[in-house]
């Protein structure tokens, strides 16, 4: 059974069809990818699943559970880190404990067991100017990741990454991945990111969002180039109609 189904999903938004018919799931440990043009719904479809928008038609399931409109059920970090620049590391990591009801030290001790895991070692003192961008993307992703452990939605988080500290962060999500096992929705319109991260991808239309094209890049047979092409030259179509 899969930890997110999304069935028939169908969304207007400020008179605009931004959704239409969207079904797709995320299984147990698995990171899946949605990949498509800017501006064609992927965000929203997170606003649905982490139950801070309602559809208009579709459910959400969590666990086999309808979780349609429910919030607090998954981790949601959108592009901006939105770390709270008056806190140092540990109190922003530790924030989603403090809301479950956990007292300031116990959040913090357990937030800092990790820190090092997160690449955070030795920086919890410090505030967010003080760090680097893909810092506050480790520090945010971290803060995510105690909210909910099981299920997290990344919107774009290194999108506004230099192109050398974003293929680190990729790898270094990669890895931690593996490690957490946590099953992760990640939005992107950059292929190449897609194909490094993805254990499923599935390729949006244009507004409203459609589904595609579903694939797993890394099973054998087919060059990945070949995978590149086929989804550029889906999203090339899209974006000239």
């Amino acid at each position: 059974m899969g930890r997110i189904r999304v069935e028939n999903l169908n969304k207007t938004l400020d008179g605009l069809h931004t959704l239409d018919g969207v079904s797709m799931t995320v299984a147990r440990n698995e990171l899946v990818v949605v990949l498509g043009p800017s501006g064609c719904g992927k965000s929203t479809l997170l606003h649905i699943i982490a139950g801070l928008i309602t559809p208009d038609r579709g459910r959400i399931f969590i666990d086999g559970v309808d979780s349609t409109g429910r919030t607090g059920l998954v981790g949601y970090m959108q592009q901006k880190d939105l770390l709270l620049p008056s806190r140092s590391v540990l109190d922003n990591i530790c924030l989603p404990l403090l809301l479950q009801g956990k007292s300031r030290p116990a959040a913090r001790a357990e937030a800092a067991r990790y820190t090092c895991d997160f690449g955070l070692g030795g920086f919890e003192s410090y505030y967010p100017r003080q760090l680097s961008g893909g810092m506050r993307q480790r520090a945010a992703l971290l803060r995510t990741y105690l909210f909910s452990r099981e299920i997290l939605l990344l919107d774009e988080p290194f999108a506004s990454l230099d192109a050398i500290t974003r293929r680190k962060m990729q790898l270094w999500l990669k890895k931690l991945h593996k490690q957490f096992g946590s099953s992760i929705l990640f939005v992107t319109h950059d292929i190449e990111e897609a194909l490094l991260l993805a254990d499923r991808i599935y390729v949006f239309t244009a507004r409203p969002a459609r589904i595609r094209l579903e694939l797993s890049p890394g099973r054998p047979g087919r060059p990945e180039s070949e995978i590149k092409e086929e989804i550029l030259a889906i999203l090339e179509e899209e974006a000239s109609d």
